[in-house]
């Protein structure tokens, strides 16, 4: 654990953050970021760890990927047990952290994506979910009310209330060392039992989500996996990009210059998937070492030079600028 710590204190040594703001500044002007200028507004962000998010916007709660409970697999300290069962959520984290939600976005259904929202779907019982087919099928199994789960598959632009819109698009999944990854595959209906391990639940598609958070508020783009398509995100323009790192091995072809043509550049991004999801939500974000976070930021940093790159902490609330409040 100390050794991996370590690494990540390198990391940031090297890329001369700040102990207090974990903020990496522009190295040049913003004319290539987008063109309306970030404020901090009355929207807030907080990082739910993997690719998760706590939005508040417009009068109304809305979570991304929402993985609080956390639980070991061997994926980090093999080997892997793929029939690793799924615990009861952790209750008094994801209370705390995810607040009341209104909605609730999943891009796929691989445990550390989806396997809390049950908890959070049955606690609050105003909140909707909008997911794949196979995310819906899914939850009717885990007993969550199929008529409050909008199914999507991309090219779809929601009207959420108050100036919340999203926008979804089809998107892809990461590739491992042997360009496959785990639980491929896709439901046409629900199981006949509720999924009781890892393997139970299939990746089902992969979303990305456009948020445009309020009238005062900033658009967000948010993946997570580190792979695209495109076409399917082309013209997007989001200020803000919360970017799936990718892993050491770089198994989808130029994946970052692909994914910032593809958006434009945005005015901040923000590296999502990163950290090691099988240790605590603790003050200290411990990093997947085969995740290739340093090449995520020199890639940005050469490729779009007027972006500012913030590395989220667990802990710290960001405005609608991406600052800390």
């Amino acid at each position: 654990m100390s050794k991996i710590k370590n690494s990540r204190r390198s990391v940031l040594r090297g890329l001369a953050l700040g102990a207090t703001a974990p903020l990496l500044p522009a190295l040049a002007d913003t004319a290539s970021a987008a063109p309306r200028p970030l404020s901090a507004g009355d929207a807030s962000f907080r990082w739910l760890g993997t690719s998760g998010w706590r939005i508040d916007a417009a009068g109304q709660t809305l979570l991304v990927d929402p993985y609080v409970t956390r639980f070991a697999t061997g994926i980090f300290a093999p080997p892997f047990n793929s029939k690793t069962v799924l615990p009861a959520t952790n209750a008094t984290r994801a209370d705390e952290l995810c607040g009341t939600p209104d909605w609730i976005l999943v891009t796929h259904s691989h445990w550390d994506h989806i396997a809390d929202v049950p908890y959070l779907a049955e606690k609050h019982l105003n909140a909707r979910v909008i997911g794949t087919e196979t995310t819906r099928h899914l939850l009717v199994a885990w007993g969550v009310d199929p008529d409050r789960i909008i199914v999507v598959r991309g090219g779809e632009t929601l009207d959420l209330g108050g100036g919340l819109i999203a926008e979804i698009a089809a998107s892809l999944h990461s590739r491992n060392k042997t360009w496959s990854y785990f639980a491929p595959g896709t439901l046409t209906a629900p199981p006949a039992a509720a999924p009781e391990n890892i393997s139970d639940l299939p990746e089902g598609n992969t979303l990305a989500f456009l948020v445009k958070a309020g009238s005062d508020g900033p658009s967000v783009f948010l993946m997570g996996a580190s792979d695209i398509d495109e076409r399917a995100v082309a013209g997007m323009r989001p200020q803000i990009a919360m970017v799936a790192t990718e892993s050491t091995f770089h198994r989808a072809h130029r994946y970052v210059p692909r994914l910032l043509e593809a958006i434009g550049r945005p005015e901040v991004v923000v590296p999502v998937h990163w950290d090691n999801f099988e240790t605590d939500l603790g003050p200290e974000v411990v990093p997947d070492t085969t995740m290739d976070l340093t090449g995520l930021i020199d890639q940005v940093r050469r490729l779009s030079p007027g972006t500012r790159i913030v590395l989220p902490d667990y802990r710290t609330v960001y405005g609608g600028d991406m600052r800390p409040r």
